[in-house]
């Protein structure tokens, strides 16, 4: 006789056949139903995550109480690779750099740096009061014009001719003041910045001329400390360092000439607050505020018609006939003819002078 049975122990099914007394069993089939996992809940994982995060949280805690950070009270990074913080009151202190030149050439500074440039050149003793005021006037005036800083134009001077001999001569025929060269520059520039390069006013508006041409063909991507560098190196011809002896150390030179000499026009400052840092702002308009280009140029042939005379040797306008002006019609009255060099100066101007001249 059949008499199934069914036991239910847990989750296990167990079937139980017995027939004609004889009892066998058959395979224990598993049918377990898993719980749920979101009904069951965890005590002592759950306390140990909230005692993790108790840990975490005093941790911080402490930490921003006990640890003081390190750039706490210091100027932005932005600014300082900027260089405006380091600038030392760039608006006052240095003119040339954040204003336009008409406006820098008015300012205070202006004159202070004149006497702080006279007063180093006099402390060399070798030069006498006159001239060293006239060195002083023209140096500062070109720096400004060209937006160089004074100090470099006097330590590149004291590299250069620290005698301050107008007439020197170097073996490779360099001229003056800022030891020029006649081949190079005159031929382009002779007829702005003049030929005569044994006149210090001469020579000197070459030399920073010369100076700001390098600086600006450096990479954007240097710093102040390798544009200034690479200007110099350029400056005394010295790219691939072949022009002269050991000519590699020539910015080092200039920096010694600056940091012992120039104490008066640096007042305090080491080269790379008063040279290299300056001229590298210069070259990225970092501190400057826009100027008109017309009024550039306008301000611009001003100067060169007051305070930069061309030469014109008197002996030769002497010998020339004198012409009579051609009749002209009442209605149509002539123009006065500008003469040529005129013309090319301004064309010239017009070329290189702008918000950001040389």
């Amino acid at each position: 006789m059949l008499r199934p049975s069914l036991s239910l122990e847990t989750t296990d099914v167990t079937l139980q056949v017995q027939f004609d007394g004889a009892c066998w069993s058959t395979a224990s089939a598993s049918a377990s139903v898993p719980a749920r996992p979101e009904a069951v809940i965890r005590l002592a994982t759950f306390a140990r995550q909230v005692a993790i995060a108790g840990v975490a949280a005093c941790t911080v805690v402490f930490t921003a109480m006990q640890v003081r950070p390190v750039f706490l009270g210091q100027t932005p990074v932005a600014e300082r690779v900027l260089g405006v913080a380091s600038l030392d009151s760039a608006p006052a202190r240095s003119p040339w750099l954040s204003l336009p030149e008409p406006l820098a050439m008015r300012h205070p500074q202006f004159r202070r740096d004149v006497d702080a440039f006279s007063v180093d050149l006099m402390r060399t003793g070798h030069l006498t009061t006159d001239r060293a005021d006239s060195i002083a006037r023209v140096a500062v005036r070109e720096a400004y014009h060209r937006r160089v800083p004074p100090a470099l134009v006097f330590g590149v001077m004291l590299t250069e001719n620290d005698r301050f001999k107008p007439t020197a001569r170097s073996k490779v025929g360099a001229l003056g003041l800022m030891q020029i060269m006649p081949r190079l520059w005159t031929p382009n520039l002779g007829p702005i910045l003049g030929h005569n390069l044994r006149d210090d006013e001469t020579n000197l508006r070459y030399g920073v001329y010369i100076l700001k041409h390098f600086a600006k063909r450096t990479s954007d991507t240097l710093d102040a400390a390798d544009v200034t560098r690479i200007a110099l190196l350029s400056y005394n011809g010295c790219v691939r360092g072949r022009n002269t002896p050991d000519c590699k150390a020539y910015p080092e030179k200039v920096r010694r000439q600056v940091e012992r000499h120039a104490r008066a026009i640096c007042d305090g400052q080491d080269f790379h607050d008063c040279v290299a840092l300056p001229l590298w702002a210069a070259l990225r308009d970092t501190a400057t505020s826009a100027m008109p280009a017309s009024a550039a140029v306008s301000a611009a042939i001003v100067g060169v018609a007051s305070d930069r005379p061309r030469e014109a040797p008197a002996r030769h306008a002497a010998r020339r006939p004198l012409l009579t002006p051609k009749a002209t019609s009442p209605r149509r009255p002539a123009r006065p003819r500008r003469p040529v060099s005129d013309e090319r100066a301004i064309a010239f101007l017009l070329g290189i002078v702008g918000p950001r001249s040389e």
